[in-house]
């Protein structure tokens, strides 16, 4: 028995993995978070299979079903929506099961702020613009950030943020980062990227609060932040620089 922890992905049944799919076709039991995971993706279960919706349940009832699998000798389909690498309340789940010799897997899947940056047809790292994407969130009643960890303190890399679970303080985020980015820092929100209900706002770090009260997004919403939403002027990589030698193109190893 084993308890495969699966990305689900942002939300359209068919951005999940091969794997995960094939995963969740071949498991008795699946759990589900049911507020945040499409019900599209349950269709993918054997007809008999078991299907838990952990929305309303606690993390010691979570277990529960666990151990009730192991001991029936049934896999569990276990899926988070996105990706499991980041907020997705996997580590202490491994952790119980660590202590109960139960065995699991791990397959990822495709992330929000990925399924954001799709859906807006924006790369989010640009030649000399920004190198590097900040996968952030801001404090909540679920988890406090760590001291060091203050978005201002990210802000002042100049890096594209992508603030996860931050839609309700969208007024502090944007008082905190402006003065490293400018009021004409382009942003975009994406709520439910993928979903039948996706809704993009664009706007600058100077009118986005403006534009959010005029059309209210209240949850399940991505914050992106950075020059290289917008580009203008900048080089092009030079991966595919007629001059540029490399390996695959007449150049050394």
């Amino acid at each position: 028995m084993t308890v495969h922890f699966i990305g689900a992905g942002p939300g359209a049944a068919d951005l999940i993995t091969v794997r995960g799919r094939d995963l969740i076709a071949r498991c008795p039991v699946c759990l589900y978070a049911g507020s945040i995971v499409p019900k599209d993706l349950l269709a993918y279960c054997p007809d008999e299979a078991r299907r838990v919706d952990t929305a309303p349940m606690s993390l010691d009832e979570i277990e529960a079903v666990y151990v009730a699998a192991h001991e029936a000798g049934h896999d569990v389909a276990r899926l988070h929506s996105g990706d499991l690498s980041v907020f997705s309340a996997v580590a202490e789940q491994m952790r119980r099961l660590d202590a109960r010799d139960i065995p699991y897997t791990v397959t990822p899947g495709v992330p929000a702020f990925a399924a954001a940056s799709a859906v807006l047809g924006a790369e989010l790292t640009v030649p000399e613009v920004a190198q590097t994407v900040v996968l952030t969130r801001v404090p909540g009643r679920a988890s406090r950030m760590p001291e060091a960890e203050k978005l201002t303190a990210f802000a002042a890399t100049g890096a594209t943020l992508a603030i996860h679970l931050a839609i309700h303080a969208l007024d502090k985020v944007v008082e905190d980062v402006t003065p490293f980015y400018g009021a004409d820092c382009p942003v975009a929100v994406v709520a439910h990227a993928s979903w039948p209900e996706e809704r993009i706002l664009r706007g600058t770090l100077g009118d986005i609060c403006t534009k959010l009260a005029k059309a209210p997004i209240k949850r399940t919403a991505l914050i992106l932040v950075g020059r290289a939403l917008a580009p203008k002027d900048f080089r092009d990589s030079a991966l595919y620089d007629a001059d540029y030698r490399r390996r695959f193109r007449g150049g050394a190893a």
